[in-house]
This record gives C-alpha cells, sequence and structure tokens, in this order.
C-alpha cells in the first residue's frame, strides 16, 4: 500500500543545479514519501539523480523523475 501523504522520511538527495537556489547542485536532505524512500536513497547511492518523486499516494501511479529525462513509474501490487 502507498503511503498517506506527510508520511515522509528524510533522504540526502542531489539537487539539480536548475533547481537550487544558489544555481550549483548539492546535496540536502529532503523528505520523500515512505513507502519509496529505499528506492529513492538507493538511486541516489548508485549515483543516479533525479528531480523529484511522488508515490501517489494510491490515486494514481507513483513515479520519480530522473534528471536525465527519463520516468521510473512505481505501480503497486494489487492487495497491496
Amino acid at each position: 500500500m502507498m503511503c498517506e501523504i506527510g508520511n515522509t522520511r528524510l533522504i540526502k538527495v542531489r539537487i539539480p543545479s536548475d533547481l537550487s537556489c544558489s544555481g550549483r547542485a548539492k546535496w540536502k536532505r529532503k523528505k520523500i514519501d515512505a513507502c519509496i524512500a529505499p528506492i529513492v536513497s538507493a538511486l541516489q547511492t548508485g549515483g543516479i539523480n533525479m528531480r523529484g518523486s511522488c508515490c501517489g499516494h494510491g490515486k494514481r501511479m507513483g513515479r520519480i523523475d530522473l534528471e536525465d529525462g527519463r520516468i521510473l513509474l512505481i505501480k503497486a501490487l494489487k492487495g497491496k
């Protein structure tokens, strides 16, 4: 089951330069939906940078937007 809005974990993520107020890429601890936080953390540890993420909260498919323009879609298993 996807988590509810507000159920988050702090994860260290890379903020791309175009989304950073300083104009330079930087690392920052951000709130990530708890149910996808392990995926986001693993991607960051593996050097795969992203622009944003949302689990969908059971209303739509979740997604992780990668910095290179690709999108990872996250689909919940039926009954989960």
